[in-house]
C-alpha cells in the first residue's frame, strides 16, 4: 500500500483501485449524484441526454460504474437486486 502525504504530519495509507475492487469480496458498491452533461464520461454509449439533468450512477468499490438512474433508490434497488453492499461515501 502507498502512502500519502496529507500536510507535514500526518500520513495516510493510499488504497489502490485493485485493493478496492476487492472491498468486501466485490460485493461492495456506492451511488454518487452527476448531471447530465458528464454522463457521456461514464457511459460513452449513452443516449444524448438534456443538460441540467441530476441523475444517480452505481459504481462498484473501485469506481467502475455499473448503472445509471434518474433516482437514488432505483440505483439503491439495483444493487441489492445484484446482491451488492451500498455504502455511504464522502
Amino acid at each position: 500500500m502507498n502512502t500519502k502525504m496529507t500536510n507535514e504530519h500526518t500520513v495516510h495509507p493510499a488504497i489502490t483501485q485493485e485493493a478496492l475492487a476487492h472491498l468486501g469480496g466485490g460485493r461492495i458498491a456506492y451511488v454518487k449524484a452527476i448531471r447530465s452533461e458528464d454522463v457521456a464520461t461514464l457511459f460513452p454509449q449513452a443516449p444524448q441526454i438534456a443538460p441540467g439533468v441530476k441523475l444517480f450512477v452505481l459504481h462498484a468499490a473501485d469506481g467502475t460504474p455499473i448503472m445509471l438512474t434518474d433516482t437514488r433508490e432505483a440505483a439503491l434497488a439495483n444493487a441489492w437486486s445484484q446482491e451488492l453492499e451500498a455504502v455511504s461515501v464522502h
